[in-house]
């Protein structure tokens, strides 16, 4: 239905000229919604990148800080949970914070914040926003978690800091996610099956304070990989600095979904965000285009017998065997006992990752030939 027709409908019910701004939006977001919503089979989650922000409304905050504000942005689905990334260049003294508000057919919710993020974390520590819950939904740290599914949103980013200098935004991801529908599984692509990406392997064992540092442990054996492939030897990092790099004080902790991806995020020509895939077919599209692929897998339903930590778990995955079961670098490896290179079986790792809805971080060169997007979700070669 055209975009006017829309708008005219709505006219009529609501006559005042205040509200024929409010139905061209509506009405924009309607016609929007129903050419993505073909992406996305059964709208279980869909990813918009964004790497061009002119059609933001600029201004300035009280403070200074420049505040970029988005149009409406339709999500192509209904969705109850939004992850948003974000790419900056941050010179020390910087930090940028990032909010967004859901919008729906009869109302637009608060600003929900996902904190403030900088590289120095002295000048201006990093940490997530806190508390945030009222009747439409709430933040659980790194996710906003909505009561009712929206089909839109607005984010607004905030850019500071000292001497005058900000952030230079590169990259937001939007990952929405309607966990009420369960997605189709897809036909495997046999491709990856028998292939394994070589990738260092790092067991977070291997220092006193590394027992909730899965997450940064796991992408610094991807930092690493591409350190190998690019011959850039400052993604040659060590562990500690990387949690150091993506540390949440708030929460506190080094598993802040976001917080990870903006520090790999924060090098030159490096891509980095979650998203939510479809499926295994899709996490096979990646191991069969060379590009290693983090996944948010609970690890006590990895493997049977091991008891409930109680908490999120990130491991890299690297291939598959003949057989189509899953190759994984596990940063939860006691060496003593084994290697962190671990086969998994398949139906094992379909049910763990399924507890996170199928949450993923990806890392790679801008560069690189990445798989295609069948389903809108993750960023298109050239996508604006």
């Amino acid at each position: 239905m055209p975009v006017l027709t829309v708008a005219l409908m709505v006219r009529e019910l609501f006559p005042k000229p205040a509200a024929w701004h409010l139905a061209c939006l509506l009405a924009a977001t309607f016609s929007l919604n129903a050419r993505a919503s073909a992406l996305a089979p059964g709208g279980f989650s869909r990813f918009i990148a964004l790497d061009n922000f002119a059609k933001f409304a600029r201004s300035k905050s009280e403070n200074g800080e420049t505040v970029l504000l988005s149009p409406v942005i339709p999500a192509g689905i209904d969705w109850d949970e939004l992850v948003v990334s974000w790419n900056a260049a941050a010179p020390s003294g910087t930090f940028l914070k990032v909010e967004a508000s859901a919008i729906s057919s009869d109302r637009a919710t608060r600003f929900y914040s996902w904190g403030l993020w900088s590289p120095d974390n002295g000048r201006f520590p990093r940490q997530s926003a806190g508390r945030q819950k009222d009747r439409d939904g709430r933040m659980l740290t790194d996710t906003l978690v909505l009561s009712q599914p929206a089909g839109a949103v607005r984010i607004r980013v905030t850019l500071g800091g000292t001497n005058a200098e900000l952030p230079a935004l590169k990259f937001l991801g939007l990952s929405f996610c309607n966990t009420r529908v369960t997605p189709a599984p897809q036909p495997p692509n046999h491709a990856a099956w028998g292939k394994i990406i070589p990738t260092p392997e790092l067991s977070q064992n291997s220092y006193r304070q590394g027992e909730g540092w899965c997450s940064p442990t796991a992408l610094t054996m991807v930092l690493k990989r591409w350190a190998d492939v690019l011959h850039r030897p400052e993604l040659n990092l060590g562990v500690p600095e990387v949690a150091a790099g993506v540390y949440d004080r708030k929460w506190p902790g080094t598993g802040n979904w976001p917080f990870n991806t903006a520090f790999a995020g924060s090098f030159t020509n490096l891509r980095a965000y979650v998203t939510r895939l479809g499926g295994m077919s899709e996490l096979e599209d990646w191991i069969a285009a060379g590009i290693p692929v983090i996944i948010s897998a609970p690890w006590h339903l990895l493997k049977p017998g091991r008891h409930d930590t109680g908490s999120g778990h990130l491991t890299v995955c690297i291939g598959f065997t003949k057989s189509g079961d899953v190759v994984i670098n596990d940063p939860a490896t006691n060496l003593k006992k084994e290697s962190v290179r671990h086969i998994y079986k398949r139906a094992n790792v379909i049910r763990a990752w399924a507890a996170s809805h199928n949450t993923v971080y990806l890392v790679y060169p801008e560069s690189a030939k990445i798989p295609e997007n069948r389903f809108g979700h993750w960023q298109s070669h050239g996508a604006k």
